[in-house]
């Protein structure tokens, strides 16, 4: 992709990526998805796109096949190698020689490969919903996921439902049920609750593309069973999800008919069905090599905190893993800060720090810019400091002359400086969270 193609901002971009990948892949492309994960070279296709801006996080997007959710292009079922509102945990990997279809755990029916045939996830979809008219998408296949458009005489919709694993450890799935943060995800209402047999359901009410650029809406539930499965219901007012002109005010189930379908038992005997995907360790330098461990959240929010200028409030706080973000008021109007640290950015150091840039004395590269907001907000202003060690260690840090960014604006400018930004930037504070 040329970096600075669309101007839609990382999340946009991958969340698109993501649905592409989705909908495109034929059935054995979808299975290999789930059982390998990404490869390198689709990491780095990925560390591209979020090259092209400041790295702002992919707060939410639709789960695809596999669950695969969020910011988890990157990764398959155990949550993903980039945190927005997802779950961290590292991708399935290939040996060198073999494929990860070749690991299966004993009493899989059939290496990595799902065996649901989709008229049962079909008749299960059916029996779960108001009665109306279903075209299913290849009916006579196999997967995890059924998709088809429903009409109940009010306008064709589309709706999906897809199941999964959510992946190993205590902690796995659990993004996957929480609300996105309306500062990067606008929505109408999402509710997030523990149901008395100890599952987990997020139900979501927002929109295909979060600057409204069309009508189109997008409601989900995701139920994250007790045991470590999710089922992910997705519906639409428009026949198609995207391309597609809008059919009817609202998709045609209440939150509450999407809570009855994601909890019917009827998903449950599938679930016994999905396959066990057993990670297999990579040589280093490999193209299925893992990435390296993702910084720690907490601590890049805090040292961001830390770093800010004397006489700012900050009014709300948030991110994930290597993303942090910061809404700030200086007493003239909100002002959304966020940071990125990357590893391994090296290879993308010539598109990211050409004309412009300035080389210290130490050898770390800085760029700074100055450019519109790019996701709706009347009047946005995006300031950004950008630099890069050596050895491929980035800190981007952006300011915003709005709390949000799909917001207008609201003040004239944002409440840091670009020296400001660089100086926060340039931080040794950030050290730490560079490859070992």
């Amino acid at each position: 992709m040329p970096l600075n193609e669309g101007h839609e901002g990382f999340e946009g971009e991958l969340g698109e990526a993501l649905r592409r990948t989705g909908e495109g892949f034929a059935a054995d492309d979808r299975r290999e998805l789930v059982a390998g994960g990404m490869s390198r070279g689709r990491r780095r296709l990925v560390r591209r796109r979020a090259a092209a801006v400041t790295g702002s996080v992919l707060a939410f997007a639709v789960i695809g096949v596999g669950g695969v959710y969020g910011g988890d292009l990157l990764s398959s079922g155990s949550g993903g190698e980039t945190k927005g509102s997802s779950v961290a945990g590292p991708a399935p990997t290939k040996g060198p020689g073999e494929s990860a279809r070749d690991k299966a755990t004993p009493g899989d029916k059939g290496p990595m490969e799902a065996q649901i045939q989709v008229k049962e996830l079909a008749a299960v979809l059916k029996a779960n919903t108001p009665a109306g008219d279903w075209t299913i998408d290849d009916e006579n296949g196999t997967g995890q996921q059924v998709s088809g458009i429903y009409d109940d005489g009010k306008g064709p919709a589309a709706v999906s439902v897809g199941l999964s694993r959510a992946g190993e450890g205590s902690e796995a799935g659990e993004g996957q049920v929480t609300c996105p943060d309306e500062t990067f995800t606008p929505h109408d209402d999402c509710t997030s609750e523990k149901l008395p047999n100890g599952d987990r359901l997020m139900v979501f009410q927002g929109y295909e593309y979060p600057d409204r650029r069309v009508d189109t809406k997008n409601w989900r539930a995701v139920l994250l069973t007790k045991d470590g499965f999710l089922v992910d219901a997705s519906e639409y007012n428009a026949a198609a999800q995207k391309g597609s002109p809008v059919s009817r005010t609202n998709p045609p189930f209440s939150p509450a008919q999407l809570k009855t379908l994601v909890t019917a038992e009827g998903w449950r005997p599938l679930f016994k069905q999905l396959p066990v995907h057993k990670a297999v360790d990579a040589k280093p330098g490999s193209d299925t090599a893992p990435p390296p461990a993702e910084p720690d959240g907490a601590a890049v929010q805090a040292t961001l905190r830390s770093l800010l200028p004397k006489g700012l409030t900050v009014v709300s706080k948030g991110g994930e893993g290597e993303f942090a973000y910061v809404v700030v008021d200086d007493g003239k109007g909100k002002s959304l800060v966020q940071i990125n640290v990357q590893n391994n950015m090296g290879d993308v150091a010539g598109d990211l720090f050409g004309t412009g840039a300035t080389t210290l004395p130490d050898g770390r590269l800085v760029k700074v810019r100055q450019q519109a907001g790019e996701k709706g907000g009347a009047g946005v202003v995006w300031w950004t400091a950008d630099t890069l060690t050596k050895d491929g260690f980035r800190v981007v840090v952006s300011a915003f002359n709005t709390g949000a960014q799909h917001e207008d604006a609201s003040r004239a400018e944002p409440a840091l400086t670009t020296e400001q930004l660089k100086e926060i930037a340039l931080s040794d504070k950030w050290k730490k969270f560079g490859a070992k």
